[in-house]
């Protein structure tokens, strides 16, 4: 009589994750100064902000960026005429061109140097401490 062997078949178990787990411990978050520049020109936006990282390199800040963000289009459309032809219209649009600029860590001097920067006019800057 042939006797029939059982075969065991064995499947690889993932680990199991014990809700109280222990996380791994992150460093301290680095400070980080960001810096959003506007305007209206490309040309005048990328001088300007050549000019922001030239002074901070100056004291040896560490920089990431610049990084273009999405152009902002606001389109204008009006009517030629006062009373009649309406179907005569002009369509106008502005566009704002941003960039973005990183600084990590940054040390008095650099913001005090930051600060007193003399941009041209047309350029908007907004800074933040993250």
């Amino acid at each position: 009589m042939a006797t029939k062997s059982a075969t065991k078949v064995t499947t690889a178990k993932k680990p199991s994750r014990s809700p109280r787990a222990k996380k791994a411990v992150k460093p301290a978050a680095a400070h980080r100064l960001r810096i959003r520049v506007r305007a209206y020109e490309h040309g005048v936006l990328d001088n300007s902000v050549k000019q922001i990282i030239d002074t901070a390199t100056r004291y040896n800040a560490e920089i990431i960026g610049p990084v273009p963000l999405p152009i902002d289009i606001r389109k204008y459309t009006v009517n030629r005429a006062a009373f009649i032809d309406k179907d005569s219209r002009e369509q106008f649009e502005m566009r704002i061109h941003k960039r973005m600029v990183d600084i990590l860590n940054p040390e008095p001097k650099v913001i005090e140097a930051l600060t007193n920067i003399d941009l041209p006019s047309g350029v908007s800057i907004d800074v933040k401490m993250l």
